[in-house]
């Protein structure tokens, strides 16, 4: 069977761009750049996301187009007889399993506050009535199931309609939408009578902050943001690569991708603070201050209600987008190991991915456990750890040293297709950093976040 392609240089990039974005880009970039001295923070993410993340980026895009499989085969085309690397192919799938069986819940929330932001639910209520619509929703297990299928089916429906006609134009029109309502809210928040402190709180370096936090702590929180912002190590990017032409060498088309997932991580910041500045709250609150602290700065500002509805509305497409890529590679993994049909693929997994997802979302209210406490509480979190702190940083090594060891694919295999295409080149002169240097980095990411979690 002739693969499948996508139709356009735009439809690659904002898909691709889309996956990396996530929610954790723009709720979580906002919140550690606050406590790391805004914009000291913002240069050294910038700079480890170009040495870190970039590389890692290529890589992945590599393996795909060589091979035109989906991860769960690419390994198998590309590695000498005998070797085990296609191990990992199938270790990708359960990582995309597992990121889908937290995030499918996590992009209801979103849909769920859109709703009742849009339909007035949160207006006139005070501070606590707020906060207690957070803790409501997530002890109404019948609000969560409805939510986190609603998302499933929605994800299944659109890649089952097609690459072309179903995944990347409906990816095309939610994330140019997406930037489009980011840049709107942006240019409200400017006008906000505290978008001067919270610009400079945002983005003027403050090494006093960074110090405050621990200089070491600030630049792993850096690290850590700029390596996981991309969603590498589980196959999401290989498989777009896999969809792609060789017109474009894969390090330009990867910097385009990192500039736009870069402008959204920024952009968000430029929404959130000059609000918390106009209306006192705190800006460095993590989560709560998307589910509880914004809504009530929505409730109680000159049309609130729109202005939360599109915020909302904005969110829930950055979830959506990077389920819409999953669901693509998982579906697509499914056509490849079974030589089923992509509709048959996307209704087997409606049903799997709907049965895996409820775990979390009972995790909150029927099945909640002390047990999960060291992971932070609930079955997300236990899922969240699995994924950020096992399959992304190990699966990223992977790919990595196939990339450039001659125990794997190789250096001037990788090299060729790289830098096959029109633009930026992979050098020579950068073999050593990415063979010796960038591997132990990795190494270090993955064990700090081992002992973050158990030991610190």
């Amino acid at each position: 069977m002739e693969r499948e392609k996508l139709k356009s240089r735009l439809g690659f990039i904002l898909l691709s761009a889309g996956c990396a974005i996530g929610i954790g880009n723009v709720w979580k970039f906002p919140y550690i750049a606050g406590q790391g001295g805004g914009g000291a923070f913002v240069l050294f993410y910038l700079l480890f996301l170009v040495i870190l993340g970039l590389p890692i980026m290529t890589m992945e895009f590599a393996v795909g187009r060589a091979s035109r499989k989906s991860p769960v085969r690419a390994y198998q085309a590309l590695e000498k007889p005998g070797q085990k690397w296609h191990i990992h192919g199938y270790l990708t799938l359960v990582g995309c399993y597992l990121l889908m069986m937290f995030y499918t819940t996590v992009a209801g929330w979103m849909l769920h506050y859109f709703y009742m932001t849009a339909a007035g639910k949160l207006a006139g209520l005070d501070a606590d009535q707020v906060a207690g619509k957070f803790t409501e929703m997530l002890a109404d297990p019948g609000v969560m199931t409805f939510w986190m299928v609603f998302v499933v089916a929605l994800g299944v429906f659109v890649c089952a309609k097609g690459l072309q006609n179903g995944l990347e134009r409906v990816t095309k029109v939610m994330m140019i939408a997406l930037l489009v309502i980011m840049v709107v809210l942006a240019v409200n928040s400017l006008f906000m009578p505290g978008a001067k402190e919270g610009l400079s709180f945002f983005l003027v370096p403050d090494f006093k902050r960074m110090e405050e936090v621990g200089v070491v702590n600030t630049l792993v929180s850096a690290m850590n943001q700029a390596f996981f912002t991309l969603s590498l190590g589980i196959g999401a990017m290989s498989i777009f690569g896999s969809y792609i032409d060789k017109e474009h060498s894969l390090l330009g088309e990867s910097v385009r991708i990192v500039i736009l997932d870069t402008f959204v991580a920024i952009t968000a910041g430029l929404i959130i603070f000059p609000a918390c500045f106009t209306y006192g709250v705190d800006q460095t609150s993590g989560p709560s201050l998307i589910f509880i602290t914004l809504p009530n700065i929505f409730a109680n500002m000159a049309l609130g209600r729109l202005w939360g509805s599109l915020f909302f509305l904005f969110m829930a497409f950055a979830a959506l987008s990077t389920v819409l890529a999953v669901f693509e590679n998982i579906i697509c993994c499914g056509m490849e190991l079974t030589g089923c049909s992509r509709k048959k693929s996307s209704l087997v997994n409606l049903v799997l991915i709907t049965a895996l997802s409820l775990p979390c979302v009972l995790g909150y209210n029927l099945w909640a456990w002390d047990g999960f406490a060291v992971f932070g509480g609930a079955v997300l979190d236990f899922e969240d750890f699995l994924v950020s702190n096992l399959f992304l940083p190990l699966g990223s090594l992977v790919y990595l040293l196939f990339c450039v060891t001659r125990y794997g694919w190789g250096w001037d295999n990788y090299k060729k297709e790289v830098n096959t295409g029109k633009g930026l080149k992979m050098h020579d002169w950068m073999r050593g950093y990415l063979t010796y240097v960038l591997p132990v980095i990795v190494l270090f990411i993955f064990a700090f976040g081992i002992y973050d979690k158990f030991f610190a």
